[in-house]
């Protein structure tokens, strides 16, 4: 029989810069609160922020840890993911983290960022799909930017992933029955 905290769902959220004074940058405390929102509509959701820490303070996934708790939500309802350093490299840490998860799992991140994050998610065995994201705060040429930014860095990471997953060694073969070896 599953264990019933594999079957809850689970949201990844990716992380986004954090201020020099360790505080969230407006675009992570915003994936968070959204997440947070989307979760609160979920039976006992599992919560993995993912990121770890870059230019300053402590690394993303404890800020989004600390905020999550701030927005009522419970400690033990946190799996912090601190190693990813990009997109790529948090999609695959947590596909490991959720390996042998039987609940949907659900990627967390900015309207632009999405696709990305549920086709690397999809690429590392995970069937996500995408959380609601929050509202877009950033002007139009700013969007437009980072939507571009996004049309390279989709087909490019896709390309590394795929690339992994296939050169991933099989799993070894189970041990024969007793007598059959």
């Amino acid at each position: 029989m599953s264990d019933p905290l594999e079957q809850r769902p689970a949201i990844v959220i990716f992380g986004a810069a954090v201020r020099a004074d360790g505080g969230p940058s407006l675009t992570l405390r915003r994936r968070v609160m959204a997440a947070a929102a989307f979760g609160a509509t979920l039976p006992s959701p599992l919560y993995v922020p993912t990121g770890a820490k870059g230019r300053h303070g402590p690394a993303e996934a404890e800020v989004m840890g600390r905020l999550l708790q701030d927005l009522g939500v419970p400690a033990a309802a946190i799996r912090l993911e601190p190693t990813g350093t990009d997109t790529l490299s948090s999609a695959r840490a947590c596909a490991a983290l959720l390996r042998g998860h039987e609940g949907p799992v659900y990627a967390a991140s900015s309207g632009y960022h999405l696709p990305r994050c549920v086709m690397l998610l999809r690429l590392y065995g995970l069937r996500a799909r995408a959380a609601p994201p929050p509202e877009a705060a950033h002007a139009w040429r700013e969007r437009w930017w980072w939507r571009g930014r996004e049309a390279l860095a989709l087909p490019y990471d896709a390309a590394l992933a795929w690339w992994e997953v296939r050169r991933a060694p099989a799993a070894p073969p189970s041990a024969p029955p007793p007598g059959q070896g």
